[in-house]
């Protein structure tokens, strides 16, 4: 499971999914430095690169996943940094419970099994019990810019892309910052940086069975308009 460098872009496009379950094994220092430095030729509004990636490992993560789970566990409110806006509706919650309900048929989770569901959703705070965690953020003199939020996004896709083009899997997640002084303080976040996105990455499980899980894609011909074509 996972890529290698002779893969095609399309190949690594088409081949890439969320890693939920991960290996223990350790993710080289140079391999992290690779992916992260193909994910940073990513396009920048007028080449601002407001981007910054912090690759946790060891010990400060597990200090992150243990205060993460302790304060929700706790009923700690959430301090996410970056927008959140409000709850997803219509199709977009849809889309959101068709997702959660391939994972969790894949998991074996039932639909009134709190314990499983409870654990499941910990595992995000956890950053998914992954050996490398890559916070992203942006600076904070930028925040008021809505083209830092995209390109960052398009950083974060090329890192994941990028990390699954040499075996590695990732996955994106919101849960991991979302009690941000937690992460802030273990990984030596600086203040003038805005927390946006967390990045659990790490060797992929080839017996967790939720990643054999391809998420549902929309058809092409329900996302495209064509206007001015023959």
């Amino acid at each position: 499971m996972g890529g290698s460098p002779d893969q095609t872009f399309e190949e690594v496009v088409v081949g890439r999914r969320s890693i939920r379950g991960y290996l223990d094994k350790p993710v080289p220092r140079e391999l992290i430095e690779e992916v992260v430095a193909l994910a940073m030729r990513s396009p920048s509004s007028m080449n601002t690169q407001p981007w910054h990636f912090h690759a946790i490992t060891g010990e400060p993560l597990d200090r992150i996943r243990k205060g993460n789970t302790e304060n929700i566990l706790a009923g700690v409110p959430d301090s996410r940094e970056f927008r959140r806006g409000h709850a997803f509706e219509g199709v977009h919650r849809e889309r959101q419970i068709g997702c959660a309900i391939q994972l969790f048929e894949a998991m074996g989770i039932e639909r009134d099994d709190k314990e499983k569901r409870q654990d499941w959703v910990l595992r995000g705070f956890r950053q998914f019990d992954a050996p490398v965690c890559v916070i992203v953020t942006y600076d904070k003199e930028l925040a008021d810019s809505d083209d830092s939020a995209f390109d960052c996004g398009a950083a974060t896709t090329a890192l994941v892309n990028a990390a699954w083009s040499r075996g590695l899997g990732c996955v994106i997640n919101s849960q991991g910052i979302m009690q941000s002084p937690v992460v802030r303080e273990h990984a030596g976040i600086p203040d003038d940086q805005v927390i946006m996105k967390a990045v659990a990455m790490g060797w992929p499980d080839p017996d967790f069975p939720a990643n054999a899980v391809y998420i549902t894609r929309r058809p092409l011909e329900e996302a495209v308009r064509f206007v001015g074509f023959d």
